[in-house]
């Protein structure tokens, strides 16, 4: 028999905040809820192993806002954060909607209630924010840019959305009985299957300090982003390594005839082959390593229950 959750929260709406290090943009983004949301919804804020600026729940009182503040044991990035403080909801609380924002106020508050009209659609489960406009740097666009042209190419999927989204509650159970949760969470919207709609929404500006993300971690993400589909980049790549091969096998049959009517150049022959055989050798290797990865990708991971008492190490509540 399946054992039932121990529901014990109950709110309308929860805001659900990754917070590393940045308690001074928390502390404004908290004002801006109260401003736009009032008092019917709760925060809760995961703290991403913060030392030196983390979260206080003295924060929350100050702006009377109600909430919690997750603490994680240690630093593990804002998607595996994400995901802990989602898994966190849906065994302890009884809500109408989830909303996933960032705190650096790049994600606006005002609008949120832009997200939650789109859900009261019946055939809508998850409401996403698409970037109708973006305050970033050369260097991001143009690796945004190509990034989804590859994501696009390697997966078959086009991807226009990042973390800020809103939730049902159905959607929210199905999000966390899938493990690629834990390694990027709007690719693991998209391989949910669940029923999404996009929102055009201006990106804001942060409220204080710097983004903690760098060029490499960017590209990391990025490359998460697409390991969540590891299976149908498998087939992408086999098939395209299949297709390779037939210009190969015509460019291998077509050197050994030149050699045996004598029209191949003194060393040609050898050259040739020893690189057509070095192309061959690659693909094997390439389509070795996908397997491999594909392989990895379907180890059965801990439960969701083992990973929090793992993650979390304690919980502040405001009330």
């Amino acid at each position: 028999m399946a054992k039932s959750k121990p529901v014990t929260k109950h709110s309308n709406l929860i805001i659900l905040l990754p917070v590393y290090e940045d308690r001074q943009a928390l502390r404004h983004l908290l004002v801006d809820l109260k401003k736009e949301l009032g008092s019917g919804f709760v925060v809760c804020a995961v703290d991403d192993g913060s030392l030196n600026a983390p979260p206080l729940l003295e924060d929350f009182q100050d702006v009377g806002v109600n909430g919690e503040i997750i603490r994680l044991r240690r630093n593990v990035g804002h998607q595996k954060a994400i995901a802990a403080g989602l898994c966190y909801i849906n065994e302890n609380y009884n809500f109408e909607h989830v909303v996933i924002m960032d705190s650096d106020g790049e994600d606006k508050p005002s609008t949120i209630k832009d997200l939650l009209a789109v859900l009261t659609d019946d055939k809508i489960d998850v409401a996403v924010a698409e970037r109708r406009s973006r305050v970033e740097s050369l260097k991001f666009k143009v690796f945004y840019f190509f990034y989804k042209i590859v994501f696009g190419l390697l997966t078959g999927r086009p991807v226009s959305f990042g973390n800020f989204m809103a939730l049902k509650p159905g959607a929210v159970a199905r999000m966390c009985t899938i493990n690629e949760l834990w390694l990027h969470i709007a690719g693991a919207v998209i391989l949910s299957r669940l029923r999404i709609q996009t929102v055009a929404i201006d990106r804001g500006s942060r409220y204080a300090g710097q983004s903690k993300m760098n060029f490499p971690s960017l590209v990391l993400h990025g490359f998460r982003g697409i390991m969540v589909f590891t299976e149908d980049v498998l087939v992408r790549v086999g098939i395209a390594c299949f297709l390779l091969l037939i210009p190969i096998s015509f460019a291998v049959v077509l050197t050994l005839v030149l050699k045996l009517v004598g029209m191949a150049s003194p060393g040609w022959f050898s050259s040739a082959m020893a690189l057509l055989f070095i192309i061959l050798i690659q693909i094997g290797f390439l389509n070795l390593m996908m397997l491999l990865v594909a392989g990895m990708g379907n180890r059965q991971p801990p439960t969701t229950e083992i990973r929090l008492q793992n993650l979390i190490m304690k919980i502040e509540e405001t009330v």
